[in-house]
């Protein structure tokens, strides 16, 4: 015989060639010298050394267990003293009922939505990463929920947390916010094949999100060819120089065309607007040398309609002096004074003869 002791908050298990033959509590015992005698602490999970139905066929050991069955279709929380301590996936565990010091909680798998009363700050654990699919909408967005690949409801802003285990569970997030499409650098070419390169944007918002988000594979990318050829269609019909002049109907010609087909992929046009029209180098150079000309002849036809009213004015001031000889008298004495600012000094001699002179020029006669 030999004598083992178990301290307060173990137990011993006693085998023999490998067979259960049953449990020690805290206290001395004696035991036969081929028994073997297992000690467990009670603080910590149960960790059977065979298989569990057998023992808990002892009703002795059986009664200061707590045995929980996880199935396939479930998964479960282990909480050790209210604290999360490990996820329990499929299989049989065993806690020892004396400490109280374990609690779980279990939850079916096989609907996606998690209905136990497990905490957020749980669910974002990284244990939870394999079993828990997290998915934030903003306050902008729409969630379109799928379930193995089906259609299953709409999503709005807030955190959501599903079983991913069993079924496979998907997210699409659509902005609802007032977007921009740039298409940028299009080269085309217009109805007299001059080359030329567009820049072009659409304003536009998510209105359908079902549309946008089921009934399309990728909305905005159709959006974005529906653009290219509403520019291509309205560039062809036009000269190079009726385009130039019909940048306002171009913007109204692509937002007409794009109403209809906009609603099929579940968004609204804005507006629409034309950022550039880049000319090759060629052709930039041609353009500038007509523009130049246009100006010279544009001043050249300001000068000659100057020189016309000048003239006529002189001819006015001719005929009007001819008839009245008190103007030419006034003009004479518009040059005689203007001549005298530029004068700095005036020296007199001939015996007082210049004077009169001068009386004579700066007044008029009776």
């Amino acid at each position: 015989m030999k004598r083992i002791r178990i301290n307060a908050g173990y137990v011993g298990l006693v085998f023999k060639n490998g067979d259960y033959k049953g449990v020690l509590t805290e206290g001395v015992h004696w035991v036969g010298l081929f028994k073997t005698v297992i000690i467990y602490d009670m603080n910590q999970r149960f960790y059977p050394p065979m298989d569990l139905s057998l023992l808990l066929r002892d009703e002795k050991l059986s009664s200061m267990l707590d045995v929980v069955n996880i199935s396939d279709s479930q998964i479960g929380v282990l909480l050790c003293e209210g604290n999360f301590d490990s996820v329990l996936t499929a299989g049989k565990y065993a806690y020892w009922k004396q400490m109280n010091k374990f609690s779980w909680v279990v939850d079916g798998i096989s609907d996606p939505e998690i209905t136990s009363q497990l905490s957020k700050s749980i669910l974002n654990r990284k244990e939870f990463i394999p079993y828990v699919l997290q998915c934030a909408i903003e306050s902008y967005e729409k969630g379109v929920l799928f379930i193995d690949n089906k259609f299953t409801e709409v999503l709005d802003a807030g955190k959501y947390f599903y079983w991913k285990a069993v079924k496979e569970v998907s997210v699409i997030k659509v902005d609802m916010r007032q977007s921009q499409l740039e298409v940028s650098g299009q080269e085309m070419l217009t109805k007299d094949k001059a080359g030329l390169r567009m820049n072009f944007f659409a304003g536009y918002q998510v209105c359908d999100v079902m549309k946008a988000a089921t009934e399309n594979k990728d909305f905005r990318q159709q959006l974005y060819i529906n653009v290219q050829l509403a520019l291509r269609e309205f560039v062809g019909s036009l000269n190079l120089d009726e385009l130039l002049n019909s940048k306002e109907a171009l913007s109204n010609y692509v937002r007409e065309s794009l109403e209809e087909k906009s609603k099929k992929l579940g968004v609204e046009i804005l507006g629409c607007g034309l950022k550039d029209v880049i000319l090759p180098g060629e052709m930039k150079d041609i353009m500038n040398q007509v523009l130049v000309a246009q100006k010279k002849a544009q001043a050249n036809v300001i000068a000659r309609r100057e020189e016309t009213a000048s003239t006529r004015s002189m001819l006015n001031t001719a005929k009007l002096m001819e008839e009245n000889e008190m103007l030419i008298r006034l003009k004479e004495m518009e040059y005689v004074e203007k001549i005298a600012e530029k004068v700095g000094e005036i020296t007199i001699s001939g015996n007082g003869q210049a004077l009169n002179q001068l009386k004579e020029i700066f007044t008029s006669k009776q």
